[in-house]
């Protein structure tokens, strides 16, 4: 249903089945669609010509693209963490449709805390209207943003509460570690591909983390953050 020069975008695209990419190289090749009909000595191939059309495809773990399909994109790029500033445009943008006043100071908290990530930023907002209809005047203020993400365990790091049990259990059970992803992922009763796609780019990025051939281990950061003493420091005080 492609129009001419109409844009055909796939979110998670390293998930495609080796069938459909099959499909998908002589579509962005040749813009046509090659079907096999019958099977065995008598299949024929039906070639369907389309107009032709831009794929945009996007994952969050391009190592898990095939490499043929991976070299057939013409332009590669690497998306970062939007910005505090933008962030704030956005959730602004939404409390105009949401129909929601909020206030300067409420919303530059909001996007303090939302990650850098537009979808996490608008669920917040969500929370943050409801709290503020149920216990304030229906304006998102700066002590009401404070107050209902307190009550949602959302710091002002933008750590939420798996978040903080990550790095805790690193840190208590693990000496701060390096400690392997599937041993983490059974000590907290989370999938382990779960923390490395959802929670561990987050605490990478902000130096909570490190990543290694051995394992995870926190940083100074993280235990600043917990409000913990690093073991070393501990062996100095005794």
């Amino acid at each position: 249903n492609l129009g001419r020069h109409e844009a055909l975008f796939i979110d998670e695209i390293h998930r495609l089945s080796h069938v459909i990419e099959e499909y998908i190289y002589p579509a962005i090749e040749d813009f046509e669609m090659e079907i096999i009909l019958d099977s065995g000595p008598s299949s024929r191939t039906l070639k369907i010509p389309i107009e032709p059309f831009t794929l945009i495809g996007a994952t969050t773990r391009a190592g898990l693209l095939t490499p043929p399909l991976r070299d057939r994109f013409g332009i590669i790029l690497r998306l970062d963490y939007y910005d505090q500033e933008s962030i704030e445009k956005i959730l602004k943008r939404s409390a105009r449709l949401m129909e929601v006043e909020a206030e300067d100071e409420g919303i530059k908290e909001l996007a303090r805390r939302s990650r850098g990530t537009p979808r996490i930023a608008n669920r917040l907002l969500r929370r943050v209207r409801d709290y503020a209809q149920i216990r304030g005047d229906g304006i998102i203020t700066l002590e009401i943003a404070n107050a209902a993400l307190s009550m949602l365990q959302v710091d002002h790091a933008g750590l939420d509460e798996m978040d903080k049990r990550i790095l805790s259990t690193i840190i208590e059970n693990y000496r701060g570690g390096p400690v392997g992803i599937k041993t983490i992922a059974t000590a907290i009763g989370e999938d382990a591909g779960t923390i490395e796609e959802i929670f561990e780019p987050y605490l990478v990025q902000q130096g909570f983390l490190e990543r290694s051939t051995q394992g995870r281990k926190v940083t100074f950061k993280a235990y600043k953050h917990l409000g913990i003493t690093p073991l070393d420091e501990q062996s100095e005080i005794f």
